[in-house]
């Protein structure tokens, strides 16, 4: 991609076509994930382009359930990113402006390719409805996916600082996927998905074919507050891994919702399976402004 010399110290700035290509991330963004693109605006404004395309990664790979009937035209969409991360794509990929956002970042950043396939490879689970086994799956899905995330967004706004932050950012991202996966939660039981692990779910009796039906209240109140709870035993020891530096804090700003998440669902019970308990958008944002100024979540 071309580079121009800036006006001062001649310094590189990105062409027209990589500022159009991290614009259109942004802005697709702000329709996909609107609780990342919040997060992208409380970043330095340097780092909003890249963080933008990461994300807007992100939210593509993630929607495939969403725009989709059936799997194979789902991992036929994942395969044409895996190629175009690894050098084989069908040579569109420039013309593809989010996809031109994205290999972008990776250059402009150094990111680790390996992941980002990674992340792909872990989303052909989205694509079929296997139960989750148990929890040691939950939690490798959310490494792979919500906690590769944090750490890749903690690659672009301070290198030096993300290996401070990586064990925070492990568990901090299970704590962000389990809080996803509770907001989803009528959703996927509509399409018969089940992302809350099969031993949680026999330890309350409930079981796989029990969440989907929704009948069993009681039991149903048992899973979504064991499963919020699940999700606050890693908030808890993503808090007690360390600090995070103060320049990768952005990276966590969408965890700071997370613990909002799980006391509506543990407030709302069985209701949780039908009903959505995601906050007000305006509450969503100041969350993540605070944990900016005070680096908590």
């Amino acid at each position: 991609m071309q580079k121009t010399k800036g006006p001062a110290g001649g310094r590189d700035v990105t062409s027209h076509a990589d500022a159009y290509a991290y614009a259109h991330c942004l802005s697709a963004l702000r329709d996909t994930d609107r609780d990342r693109y919040l997060a992208c605006l409380l970043a330095p404004p340097e780092k909003q382009g890249a963080l933008a395309a990461l994300y807007a990664f992100n939210a593509e790979i993630a929607r495939v359930r969403d725009v989709v009937h059936e799997p194979l035209p789902g991992e036929i969409r994942l395969q044409w990113w895996r190629d175009t991360l690894e050098g084989g794509g069908d040579g569109d990929a420039e013309a593809n402006p989010l996809a031109a956002g994205l290999l972008r970042c990776v250059a402009e950043h150094r990111l680790p390719v390996s992941v980002l396939t990674d992340m792909i490879e872990a989303r052909i689970f989205d694509l079929y409805n296997d139960p989750m086994p148990d929890r040691a799956s939950l939690e490798g899905y959310a490494g792979e996916t919500a906690s590769a995330l944090i750490q890749l967004a903690s690659l672009i706004l301070d290198p030096a600082g993300a290996a401070q932050s990586a064990a925070v950012a492990g568990h901090a991202g299970v704590a962000q996927a389990i809080a996803g996966i509770l907001l989803l939660l009528p959703i996927h039981r509509r399409r018969g998905q089940v992302y809350i692990p099969a031993d949680l779910l026999a330890a309350t009796g409930l079981g796989v074919d029990g969440l989907i039906a929704g009948k069993d209240r009681e039991r149903a109140a048992r899973t979504v507050e064991a499963f919020a709870g699940l999700g606050r035993e890693h908030l808890r020891k993503a808090r007690a891994a360390g600090e995070i530096a103060p320049s990768n804090r952005a990276a966590f700003l969408p965890v700071a919702i997370a613990p909002h998440v799980f006391a509506r669902a543990e407030r709302t019970g069985a209701d949780a399976l039908e009903h959505t308990v995601l906050p007000a958008q305006w509450r969503r944002q100041w969350w993540m402004w605070r944990s900016l100024r005070t680096g908590r979540f």
